[in-house]
C-alpha cells in the first residue's frame, strides 16, 4: 500500500470510528440508566463538603443553588419558592417533567442548627449526611436516570427548606413543606417523601401515618427487587414529617423513613454512615414505580 493510499484508509477508518462513536453515544443518551448508589453518594459527598447548612446561611443557600445547578444540567426545569420563616430568608426548589397525573417525590435540604441530641456537643450544628443530604442525593440522581420523554407522570422533585430546626428557638418542625403544600394549585396523585434513607444498617418500616394503599404498593415494588430485608413491611413509627401537610389537606402521603438511627441530630451523623447501596435500593425502588406509571 503506497503513501496516499495509507493515508485515505487512516482517514476512513477514523471517519468510521466516529460515526460508530456517534451511533453509541445516541443509543446511550436514549437508554433508561439504572439508579447507581455511587453516583447518588457522590451528591451526599458534595452537600456535606459545604459543611453544616442550615436554613438562611450561606451553606444552605449554596446547597440550593449546587441543587438548582444539577437538575438543570440533567434537563429539568426549575422553580424557586423563596419565603421568610421566622425573620428567616428559605427557599424551595421544584423540577418538573413529564406530563399525565401529578407525582411529587420530596426531600429536605437543610440541616438542623444545633445536635441537641449530642451527649456532648449539643450546641455543634449537625452536618447531616444522613438527615438530609441522603434524601436530596435520590432526588438528584432520579433526575439524571429518569426519561423524561417516557415519563406517563408529571413528575415534581420538591426539595424542602425549613423542616429540621423543630423547637429551636421558637421554630416548628416542616415550614417549608407546610409553606409549599398552603400554596398547592393542583391535586397530585401522591406525594412521596424520601428522609434519613441513607442509613449503612437500613430499615425502612411502613410508617404508620402515611397512605396505607399508597405504603403497600411502594413497599411491594421494593419487595419484587429484592429489597424486603431493608425496606421492611411491617409497621413501626408515627412520623410528623414533609408528608405530612399533604395529609392535611386529604393528599395521599408516604414517608419512607428510616428513623433507627442512632446519630439523628447528633455531631456524628457524618457522610462516614451513609451507605450507597441504602441509596440505591431506594433509589431504585422510586424508579422502577414511576418507570410503571403511577395512575389515580
Amino acid at each position: 500500500m503506497n503513501k496516499r493510499s495509507n493515508r485515505l484508509f487512516l482517514i476512513f477508518v477514523v471517519l468510521i470510528a466516529i460515526a460508530v462513536g456517534a451511533v453509541l453515544l445516541l443509543g446511550r443518551s436514549y437508554t433508561p440508566s439504572s439508579f447507581n448508589g455511587e453516583r447518588a453518594y457522590e451528591h451526599v459527598l458534595k452537600q456535606v463538603s459545604f459543611g453544616p447548612r442550615p436554613t438562611g446561611s450561606a451553606e444552605g443557600w449554596a446547597t440550593g443553588d449546587y441543587i438548582i445547578q444539577t437538575l438543570k444540567s440533567s434537563g429539568w426545569q426549575v422553580q424557586t419558592q423563596e419565603f421568610d420563616y421566622q425573620n428567616v430568608r428559605a427557599r424551595n426548589i421544584m423540577a418538573t417533567a413529564g406530563q399525565g397525573p401529578q407525582v411529587i417525590i420530596g426531600a429536605h435540604y437543610d440541616t438542623r442548627m444545633r445536635a441537641d441530641q449530642d451527649p456532648i456537643s449539643p450546641t455543634t450544628p449537625v452536618m447531616g449526611a444522613n438527615d438530609g443530604a441522603s434524601g436530596v442525593a435520590v432526588l438528584l440522581e432520579l433526575a439524571r436516570v429518569l426519561d423524561r420523554r417516557t415519563l406517563q407522570n408529571q413528575l415534581d422533585l420538591v426539595f424542602f427548606d425549613a423542616e429540621d430546626n423543630g423547637h429551636l428557638d421558637g421554630w416548628d418542625w416542616i415550614a417549608g413543606s407546610s409553606y409549599f403544600a398552603q400554596n398547592l394549585s393542583t391535586r397530585p396523585v401522591v406525594v412521596i417523601v424520601v428522609d434519613m434513607i441513607g442509613d449503612a444498617d437500613q430499615q425502612v418500616y411502613l410508617e404508620r401515618n402515611s397512605d396505607p394503599l399508597w405504603s403497600a404498593r411502594i413497599w411491594q415494588v421494593a419487595a419484587s427487587l429484592g429489597y424486603a430485608d431493608y425496606i421492611i413491611p411491617q409497621y413501626k413509627h408515627s412520623m410528623l414529617d414533609d408528608h405530612t401537610p399533604f395529609l392535611r389537606k386529604g393528599i395521599p402521603a408516604v414517608d419512607m423513613i428510616d428513623f433507627d438511627y442512632p446519630y439523628w441530630h447528633t455531631t456524628a451523623d457524618t457522610a462516614d454512615k451513609v451507605s450507597p447501596a441504602s441509596l440505591e435500593r431506594i433509589g431504585q425502588t422510586l424508579q422502577a414505580l414511576i418507570e410503571q406509571g403511577v395512575q389515580p
